[in-house]
C-alpha cells in the first residue's frame, strides 16, 4: 500500500487557497501511484483557526469548499482531508475536529479527533467535542486506523504520566487496524522532532503496525510548523521522511520500504534559524506585508533580527533604521552600517538628539527638582519607537521588534519604545542562544555576516554614558539558566538556589519576571521556538501577589 503524506502550508481562512494546495499535492500523489493521500489536521481551514471556529459561516464555507475539492481530486486516490465538522447532537461542544475521506467525488467517511489538548497554546476543548471509539476503514483489504494529532500522544508504555485516561491508538489496534495514519498540526519547538520520532517509533513497535504521520509546515501567528512528516514500519524504524520547514509530498509503500538514515538537520541553532526565517516570512506574507523594517542599534539582537529578516523577505525589502543619540558610540553606528552592507539591506539614519531636547524642554517644569533617572532613558526609547512606527505607517512595512526572551522575561525593555512593532522575531530566543545562532550563521556562511565587534562587545542599551546590561542584570549565562529553570522547568525558588545560584540573585530575577507581566501582555506576537513562550500559551495574571 502506497501512502502519500501531503505536507502543505495552509493559511487560516483561505479556503480556496488551501484547497488548491491539497488538490495540487493530491495530483502529485496520483501520478506517483498512491493508494491513499492524507492532509494535515484542519488543513482545509488552516491551523490554528481559534475563535473563527465559533462562526457558523466559517465552518459552513469549509464544507462547501470540501465538496468542490472532492470533485477536483475525484480521479485521484482516496484523500483524508482535515476540517471542522458541526456536531448535530443537542449537547456537547458545537464541533468535531474531523478527517473527511473523499473518494470518487464524494465524502465517504468522517473520522473525529478523540483527545483534545488544552495545554500550552492549545484550547481545543473550547470548540470541539471529543469522540470515543475506534475509527477504521478498509483500503485494498487493509484496515486503516485514522487518528488526529494529539491522539498519538498518550501511549501508556512511553509516558510516565499520561494526560488522558484512554489511548485511541490502542483502541484502533484492538479494533483490527493494520496501519495507523495520523493527521497533525504539531508546532515546532527546538529539539521536539527527535522526541517525536522516538515516540512514534515506540508506538509502531509496541503495536506491530506501521504508522504514517503527516504534519503541516509554515507559520501562522506565533506558531511555526516544521513539517518533517514521517512513516514507521511495524518494527518502529523510520522508512520515510519529509523535508523540514518546506513543502513535500512523501510517498511510502508500507509493505515494501527499508529504513532510512537518521535525520541530519536537528542541530539546535540550525533549527531555530530556519524556524524564525519561515515564521517571519509567513507572518509578513499572510498579513499582507512585502517589506520589513527594524531599528539597528549596533547590538547582537538587532543584528540577528536583521539577518533573519533579510533571509525571510529578501535584502532589498528590509530597511534598517539607525537612531543615534548623544550616548551612542561611534562603534555602534559603524557596526550597524557594516552589518547592513554585509546583508545588502537599505539604511536610513535619524539622529534623535533634537527630539530629546524638545522632549526635555516640554517636560522641564513637570520634572523640576527630580533627578535624572529611568524616565529620561525611556523617553529615548519611545522617541525611537515613534520614529519606527511612523516609517512603518508611511511605507506600509512590518516593524520587527528586536528584543530577546531574556529581556522580555525580566522587563528589560520599554513599553511603546523598543517594544513597538508587529512581530517579535526573537522574542522566544534567550540571549545566550541569540549569540549561538549568530555564531552558527557566521560559521555556516563562511564569513562574518554579523561583524565580530557586535559579537564581542558588552551588551548595552546605550541610554546613559558607559551603560551595560550587566549594570542591571546578572550575566546572561546565569540569568538564562535561572529563567529556564523557573519558566520552562517550573522549578521552585528553593530548588534553583539549591542548584548553586546565589539566593539574592534568584529572588531578584523571579521578582522581575513577576512584575514585568504587564509589559508582556502588551508585547508584539513572538515566534515560539521553546517549550514555553510568552505567547498564547502563557496565561499569568498581572495583579497578583
Amino acid at each position: 500500500m502506497r501512502i502519500a503524506l501531503l505536507q502543505i502550508n495552509p493559511t487560516v481562512g483561505d479556503f480556496a487557497g488551501n484547497a488548491r494546495l491539497i488538490a495540487d499535492a493530491a495530483h502529485t500523489a496520483r501520478a506517483a501511484g498512491a493508494d491513499l493521500a492524507v492532509t494535515p489536521e484542519l488543513a482545509l481551514v488552516g491551523y490554528l483557526p481559534r475563535d473563527l471556529l465559533l462562526s457558523e459561516e466559517f465552518v459552513g464555507r469549509a464544507w462547501g469548499e470540501l465538496a468542490a475539492l472532492a470533485d477536483a481530486v475525484a480521479d485521484g486516490p482516496p484523500t483524508l482531508v482535515g476540517l471542522p465538522e458541526p456536531n448535530q447532537a443537542d449537547q456537547g461542544r458545537p464541533l468535531f475536529n474531523t478527517a473527511a475521506l473523499v473518494r470518487g467525488g464524494r465524502v465517504e467517511h468522517r473520522f473525529r479527533k478523540s483527545l483534545l489538548p488544552t495545554y500550552d497554546v492549545f484550547d481545543e476543548d473550547r470548540y470541539f467535542e471529543p469522540f470515543r471509539g475506534p475509527q477504521v476503514f478498509r483500503l485494498n483489504d487493509t484496515p486503516i486506523g485514522v487518528s488526529i494529532c494529539e491522539d498519538v500522544w498518550n501511549d501508556r508504555d512511553f509516558w510516565k504520566r499520561r494526560r488522558y485516561h484512554h489511548d485511541p491508538i490502542e483502541e484502533l489496534v484492538t479494533a483490527g487496524a493494520r496501519a495507523i495514519v495520523n493527521m497533525s498540526a504539531s508546532p515546532f519547538v527546538a529539539g521536539k522532532h527527535r522526541f517525536r520520532e522516538q515516540m512514534l517509533g515506540s508506538m509502531a513497535q509496541r503495536h506491530h503496525v506501521p504508522v504514517a504521520y503527516v504534519n503541516q509546515f509554515g507559520g501562522n501567528d506565533d506558531l511555526v510548523f516544521d513539517g518533517r512528516s514521517c512513516v514507521f514500519d511495524a518494527q518502529g524504524a523510520v522508512i520515510a521522511r519529509g523535508r523540514s520547514f518546506d513543502a513535500d509530498v512523501i510517498i511510502c509503500d508500507l509493505s515494501d520500504a527499508t529504513p532510512v538514515a537518521p535525520a541530519a538537520d536537528l542541530d539546535t541553532e540550525s533549527e531555530i534559524w530556519r524556524a524564525l526565517v519561515l515564521g517571519t516570512r509567513d507572518y509578513a506574507r499572510k498579513c499582507g506585508f512585502t517589506h520589513c523594517l527594524l531599528g539597528l542599534s549596533g547590538g547582537i539582537d538587532s543584528a540577528l533580527t536583521a539577518a533573519l529578516a533579510a533571509e525571510a523577505v529578501g535584502p532589498a525589502r528590509v530597511l534598517g533604521v539607525l537612531m543615534p543619540s548623544p550616548f551612542s558610540s561611534r562603534g555602534s553606528i559603524d557596526d550597524s552600517l557594516q552589518l547592513a552592507a554585509n546583508l545588502g539591506i537599505q539604511t536610513v539614519t535619524l539622529p534623535i538628539a533634537p527630539a530629546m531636547a524638545a522632549m526635555e524642554e516640554t517636560l522641564r517644569e513637570a520634572f523640576a527638582g527630580a533627578p535624572r533617572d529611568v524616565a529620561e532613558e525611556n523617553i529615548q526609547a519611545r522617541i525611537r519607537g515613534n520614529l519606527l512606527m511612523a516609517l512603518s505607517n508611511k511605507r506600509h512595512a512590518l516593524l520587527l521588534t528586536t528584543g530577546n526572551k531574556s529581556e522580555l522575561a525580566v522587563g528589560y525593555c520599554t513599553l511603546y519604545g523598543d517594544m513597538s512593532g508587529g512581530l517579535g522575531v526573537i522574542a522566544d530566543v534567550p540571549k545566550t542562544m541569540v549569540y549561538r545562532v549568530a555564531r552558527w550563521l557566521n560559521a555556516t556562511r563562511g564569513s562574518a555576516v554579523i561583524p565580530e565587534p557586535i559579537l564581542t562587545k558588552a551588551p548595552s542599551a546605550e541610554l546613559r554614558p558607559n551603560q551595560t546590561d550587566q549594570d542591571s542584570l546578572p550575566p546572561y549565562d546565569v540569568l538564562d539558566e535561572i529563567l529556564q529553570r523557573y519558566i520552562e522547568r517550573h522549578e521552585p525558588v528553593d530548588a534553583i538556589i539549591a542548584a548553586g545560584f546565589e539566593p539574592g540573585t534568584v529572588r531578584r530575577v523571579i521578582k522581575l519576571v513577576r512584575t514585568a507581566e504587564f509589559k508582556r501582555k502588551q508585547a508584539a506576537p513572538g515566534l515560539k521556538v521553546t517549550d514555553r513562550a510568552f505567547g498564547t500559551g502563557w496565561r499569568m495574571p498581572i495583579a497578583a501577589k
